[in-house]
């Protein structure tokens, strides 16, 4: 499945309900200013979305997100914490 228009109803309203929690959980762990959101799929054949938390002095505030920027690169220590502190607000 890779469009939205696929699913039922039932599935469609799950669904946002389901990247709903995701963002709810985004801002408790990573407090942004804004969280986007994309739905890319010219090349990915499945559903999927992006959640990206936005922060407005930094990197792409006002732009759209890149995908895989390098910017940063958490320790393993760091992401096993973040990875802990979403399962905790899920």
């Amino acid at each position: 499945m890779d469009d939205i228009t696929e699913l039922t109803q039932e599935e469609r309203a799950q669904y946002i309900e389901d990247i709903n929690r995701i963002a709810v959980c985004i801002h408790r762990v990573f407090r942004p200013d804004k969280i986007n959101f994309g739905a890319y799929g010219d090349t990915m054949h499945h559903l999927h979305v992006h959640i990206v938390p936005k922060y407005r002095d930094g990197y792409e505030w006002g732009g759209v997100f890149a995908m895989n920027p390098h910017r940063t690169e958490p320790s393993d220590e760091e992401l096993q914490k973040l990875i802990d502190q979403i399962k905790e607000n899920l």
